[in-house]
């Protein structure tokens, strides 16, 4: 286990233990308290629970969107490596 790391977000210190690396947990830390941040300057709210849960919001909302992307990405990859493989097979056909 590695030694606890100490990180703030919104003006919050939290202790955050775990298995990650500390440098990834700070970068972590800061992309939520950036998205946190960004959530309040753009709405009237001051709670912090609620800036959390719309920051959450947000995050969830990059990671689906990256997700269908990729997922959009493997799709096209595939069609492409089967129409090289049916090229691949044509000309394996015509050299016979």
């Amino acid at each position: 286990m590695r030694v606890p790391v100490k990180a703030e977000i919104f003006g919050q210190t939290y202790t955050i233990s775990g298995e990650l690396d500390e440098d990834y947990v700070l970068k972590l830390a800061r992309f939520v308290d950036e998205k946190m941040r960004a959530v309040a300057s753009g709405t009237a709210t001051v709670d912090t629970q609620k800036v959390a849960v719309l920051a959450a919001l947000a995050i969830a909302d990059e990671l689906h969107s990256a997700q269908r992307d990729l997922g959009f990405r493997e799709d096209v990859l595939r069609e492409q490596a089967e129409r090289c493989l049916v090229l691949v097979e044509r000309a394996l056909k015509q050299s016979a």
